[in-house]
């Protein structure tokens, strides 16, 4: 289980852009959180492998500070940030999803066949020999999901992963994450586009300034959207299960 126990983080001066935080992701789960810009939401992401160093409160994975083994816990907890380009540095897809196992000094044969595997899971085969600045947004965006998933985490964190996709790429990221849990993976979804996930996650967090302003079933919570500064799907009268945008 990954833990956030009484986070807050500071900024110029007295602005809190975390205050208090107390949430736990059990394993297996499946939670989208939900805000407006500036409610807190990338930076509580950027706490849960480390990638912040906490000011006051906790990250704990199995009831174990992260703190104590970083390297370990990025392992764990993989995230994949809004813009994909920032997490691209190789020069072609396959090399680029081979980054983090070269680093760790894998057997060449182990991130061979890694690569292949994945690249196979997620629709990538033809594509592995592409520059990745020349695919498309939704192919940007499963190259960076790629280049997390060869590190084999238990937690999965999307920043905005459907930002400027077309519905097909917005549909074939969201088969992607929705496997993923289904093979028994942790799945945190920060997202403004509710519409588009909806359906899939088992609980809905809503955070403004800073703050976790309500958290439970995704039917029970939407009629406190708006009251907390976040769009509300079209035609939320609809029944919970059409928010998707998969076909099936």
């Amino acid at each position: 289980m990954l833990e956030v126990k009484g986070l807050s983080r500071t900024y110029q001066g007295n602005h809190k852009v975390l205050n208090n935080i107390h949430i736990s992701f059990p394993e297996g789960s499946f939670t989208i959180i939900a805000g407006p810009n500036g409610s807190g939401k990338t930076q509580l992401m950027r706490h849960l492998n480390g990638l912040l160093k906490p000011q006051e409160g906790e990250v704990l994975l199995g009831g174990i500070s992260i703190r104590k083994d970083l390297a370990a816990a990025r392992k764990r907890v993989g995230l994949v940030f809004q813009n994909a380009d920032s997490q691209i540095v190789g020069q072609t897809v396959a090399s680029d999803i081979a980054f983090g196992p070269e680093n760790l000094k894998w057997p060449r044969n182990r991130i061979n066949n890694k690569v292949q595997e994945i690249v196979e899971d997620l629709g990538l085969d033809e594509l592995k020999d592409r520059r990745p600045h020349t695919l498309s947004g939704g192919e940007k965006k499963r190259a960076a999901l790629a280049s997390v998933l060869i590190m084999e985490p238990e937690v999965i964190v999307l920043d905005e992963p459907f930002i400027g996709l077309d519905y097909t790429g917005v549909s074939d990221v969201l088969s992607d994450i929705v496997r993923l849990h289904k093979e028994g993976r942790t799945i945190i979804l920060i997202t403004h586009d509710l519409e588009k996930a909806l359906a899939h996650c088992s609980r809905l967090i809503l955070m403004n300034q800073g703050d976790i302003c309500a958290q439970g079933d995704p039917g029970d919570l939407l009629h406190l959207l708006e009251q907390y500064g976040i769009r509300k799907p079209w035609g939320t009268d609809r029944p919970l299960k059409s928010m998707t945008w998969l076909n099936s």
